[in-house]
Order: C-alpha cells, then sequence, then structure tokens
C-alpha cells in the first residue's frame, strides 16, 4: 500500500497515510485537529544513485526537498 500525503485546510498541517490507490482521492480527516478540510498534496522525494566508486550523485529528474513542508530545501522550514 503506498503513503499518500494529505494537506489540512482547517490547521495547515501536512499528514501521511497509508492507503489503498484506490482511496487516494476519497476524502480523509486531518490526524492532528480532526477537520475535514483535506486534499491530497503533491509528494517530492529524492533519488540518488552510488557510483562504482562509491560518490553518490542525484538521479536525473528526481527533485529534492523537504518531505515535510514541501519546500525546495529544507533550509525554507527548518527541518
Amino acid at each position: 500500500m503506498p503513503v499518500y500525503e494529505y494537506v489540512c485546510a482547517d490547521c495547515d498541517r501536512m499528514f501521511s497515510k497509508l492507503r489503498p490507490m484506490s482511496q487516494s482521492d476519497a476524502p480523509t480527516v486531518c490526524i492532528s485537529c480532526g477537520g475535514s478540510h483535506t486534499s491530497r498534496a503533491i509528494s517530492l522525494f529524492a533519488a540518488v544513485s552510488r557510483g562504482s566508486n562509491g560518490e553518490s550523485h542525484s538521479v536525473s529528474g528526481a527533485g529534492g526537498g523537504c518531505s515535510s513542508c514541501a519546500k525546495t530545501s529544507c533550509a525554507g522550514c527548518s527541518h
């Protein structure tokens, strides 16, 4: 089962939920405030590859960023 990220319009918090793909866009309750005004957020992830010399580098097309707030770097939210 995949993990989806949601944002709550009531408390402005982002949270993750493990749900079947068939329920990914179905309404869900905020785990912080119990509010029902939630929507699915676009998830960002980073992918790296390790070369034969042990050096790691970003995989083409992979985005970097903070998974907690979706900023382009953790400096944007102090994580």
